[in-house]
């Protein structure tokens, strides 16, 4: 099932929202964060349907899932303009997937400033250029060009292109949050060991009301700025086809390497 499908097969339930994670969207022992972000975010729309448009979210990966489970959403707070939503993800009866999503209309302001720096990048890879990850994991549901990642390259960022295979059906924000966290975290460029990594946190704001790019493709970045006792902090951005930026983020990881 493509994701589009995945979340209009969503069912309600007597106390949240029910679906199943299918074994194509894993990352290891759990689901990619990218699409439980997106799962998450499409259950507090379907909670909070009159909501505006997503501004920023809070997100923290508790624990692993798999297979069946419940997403439960609560309306926090509704303002003028502003909506707090808090979404749990629950599998096997624990809580894996905890974020606060909040939507916000636009309003009239005297500022308007853009500081996010351009990077010196190429344009999206030729379609012949492109590769997928293997059936069993996440990846083969994406489209990027050249390999994910290399060790011993001794650079804190990752930037490559990346986009999403079968996009029919599918809201702009929900690609946008699948996509953006599909770079491996960035201080996998800094180590000359294979080991695993957990990311622990996401800290996204949108810097648009409508993402848009041209043929699904997404410009992504991850940057380490710090790394000591097993775990680290990076920073991320997301610009669209266009090199405008659309979404910027911030995660901490744990390193067992």
């Amino acid at each position: 099932m493509t994701l589009a499908e995945i979340l209009a097969s969503i069912e309600p339930g007597p106390h949240g929202w029910h679906t199943q994670i299918p074994t194509t969207w894993m990352q290891g022992r759990t689901s990619y964060g990218g699409f439980s972000s997106a799962l998450a975010h499409h259950c507090a729309r379907l909670t909070v349907p009159d909501a505006p448009p997503l501004r920023s979210a809070q997100i923290a990966f508790a624990g692993p899932m798999a297979g069946p489970v419940e997403i439960r959403c609560d309306l926090v707070r509704r303002g003028r303009n502003t909506i707090f939503v808090e979404t749990r993800i629950l599998c096997d009866g624990g809580v894996g997937f905890l974020a606060t999503f909040i939507f916000v209309n636009p309003r009239k302001s005297t500022l308007d400033y853009e500081g996010v720096e351009v990077p010196d990048f190429g344009p999206p890879p030729a379609e012949s250029e492109t590769r997928s990850g293997p059936p069993q994991f996440f990846t083969h549901n994406l489209d990027y060009a050249g390999k994910r990642f290399a060790l011993r390259q001794n650079t804190p960022e990752l930037i490559d292109w990346h986009r999403i295979r079968e996009r029919d059906g599918l809201d702009s924000m929900s690609e946008l949050l699948c996509i953006g966290d599909a770079l491996p975290p960035a201080a996998m460029g800094l180590t000359s060991e294979n080991g695993n990594i957990s990311s622990m946190n996401w800290q996204v704001n949108l810097l648009t009301t409508d993402p848009q790019t041209d043929n699904g493709w997404w410009l992504l970045s991850a940057r380490t700025h710090h790394a000591h006792h097993g775990a680290s902090s990076q920073y991320m951005t997301v610009w669209n086809s266009r090199m405008e930026p659309v979404m910027t983020g911030m995660q901490s990881v744990a390193l067992f390497f």
